[in-house]
């Protein structure tokens, strides 16, 4: 709105000027043809009173006073050339002195005589100001050519341009007044406009997917706000539509999850014992003078592990943490030995640099911890030539540090981001969902797990977390 005032004030403006100035040349023309015409009706007058022959060679004596009159009565001056451009009279009397050219030139004349009108206007300047020469015919009474008349015609635009200055100023003053009802309507209606976009963009920034959106209502809006308001609120629809589906679809991915999850978890204790029992089965001898202390042993392990599978079906059937939290006091040296007293590799090996390290955690976890990430060890290190695995707890200030080094093949570089991402392995069989589940545990105990690996070298896998108080 603001630019069309503007563009239109340029437009009135300019074709203001236009006119003006299109206007004082027809008045100018005309003023011209009305002087001209009225001193050749004077000149015609005299003519046709004077006793002398009309002749070009008398037009001295005809208008010898003559001129000065009818210059005078019509208030311009005027000059008298003879039919070859030579200056006879002028109503000037001290034309010698003046810049009258006492010789026309010889287009001026040729021009008149191919003229229809027998009359030629030249357009003139000097010193900055416009005038117009005017040359015609002089005839007698038979209508023949006996002289040239001349009326040199000074424009004078003063008024004009002074009529065309208020004009502009008092135009000027309007559209100042228009531009500044411009500016006020332009604001009004765009706070009026924006006040609607306003609500729907902040209904737009509060949409949410996993929550209720409300839609939006307004009072007599425009045609186009309400069309978009009834696409926002359709929008909105089809939102709470596709977020139903989507949580049922989650809800179902979910449960997928937790059933792979559980199988794997479950099959964790299940190969330790059946390791153990094979190996018992192996290696029990009745005779044996220590044979109650190694059923003890054996029957605390297929324990420990039985109150694993009871406890991850426990939080299965709950749907909550697998398995639930049962922080107690322990010392991790003895709980991490004991987790690995189910390995039969020979390459395994521990040490501790204390017999005591007291941390609050759930038991059945810390075992869990273990026995994944020495079970991860083990099967990085199948093709080397001499395996190693060594599992070390240690005291690090006010943290407890487990640590599994291997010398195995290492993790390649492009798969060190992925590690811990739920059902990403590199192995032919399993799920994937170890190293994950060793996370979520150590980050629930505000523990922290890391690794560093060299891919032919070995992988060191550390874990830590806080001591009792």
């Amino acid at each position: 709105m603001i630019l069309l005032v503007l563009t239109a004030s340029v437009l009135i403006a300019g074709v203001t000027v236009y006119q003006y100035r299109e206007q004082s040349k027809d008045y100018h023309r005309d003023r011209l043809e009305r002087k001209e015409s009225q001193i050749v009706q004077s000149m015609e007058y005299t003519l046709k009173a004077t006793t002398y022959p009309v002749t070009t060679e008398n037009l001295t004596l005809i208008f010898k006073d003559e001129i000065y009159r009818i210059a005078d009565v019509q208030n311009v001056n005027f000059n008298l050339y003879d039919l070859k451009g030579q200056l006879i009279k002028s109503s000037r009397p001290k034309f010698k002195y003046d810049s009258i050219s006492s010789q026309l030139k010889p287009e001026i004349i040729s021009r008149i005589s191919n003229s229809v009108e027998k009359r030629y206007v030249e357009q003139n300047a000097a010193v900055g100001d416009k005038y117009q020469d005017s040359y015609r015919y002089i005839t007698d009474n038979k209508f023949k050519p006996i002289g040239i008349l001349n009326i040199p015609y000074y424009e004078d635009n003063t008024f004009n341009d002074m009529e065309l200055r208020e004009f502009m100023m008092r135009l000027g003053a309007v559209y100042l007044v228009m531009l500044g009802i411009a500016i006020g309507l332009a604001f009004f209606i765009s706070k009026y406009i924006t006040r609607s976009l306003q609500t729907i963009s902040e209904k737009m920034n509060q949409t949410r997917l996993t929550q209720r959106n409300e839609k939006i209502i307004l009072a007599k809006p425009s045609t186009e706000i309400r069309n978009l308001i009834e696409s926002y609120n359709g929008m909105i629809d089809q939102l709470e539509a596709s977020a139903a589906k989507l949580a049922r679809s989650e809800r179902e991915q979910a449960w997928r999850e937790m059933a792979k999850q559980v199988a794997h978890e479950i099959k964790n204790p299940l190969t330790p014992m059946r390791l153990s029992i094979q190996s018992f089965e192996r290696k029990f001898d009745p005779k044996d003078p220590e044979v109650d202390i190694k059923v003890a042993e054996f029957s605390k392990t297929i324990i420990q592990q039985i109150d694993t599978l009871s406890s991850i079906a426990s939080a299965f059937s709950s749907f909550a943490d697998m398995p639930a939290q049962q922080n107690e006091t322990l010392n991790v040296v003895q709980t991490v030995k004991l987790a690995l007293d189910i390995f039969n590799e020979n390459y395994i090996h521990f040490i501790a640099d204390e017999e005591r390290i007291i941390a609050k955690l759930d038991r059945t976890q810390l075992v869990r911890i273990v026995t994944n990430l020495v079970k991860n060890a083990i099967q990085a290190v199948p093709d080397v030539s001499s395996p190693r695995i060594l599992v070390s707890v240690a005291s690090e200030g006010n943290q407890v540090k487990i640590s599994i080094a291997d010398n195995g093949i290492g993790i390649a570089d492009d798969y060190k981001d992925k590690i811990f991402e739920p059902k990403f392995t590199t192995k032919t069989s399993g799920m994937g969902l170890g190293l994950g589940m060793v996370r979520n545990i150590v980050e629930t105990y505000e523990g922290t797990i890391d690794f560093t690996s060299q891919k032919g070298k070995g992988t060191v896998f550390t874990v830590k977390f806080p001591k009792a108080a």
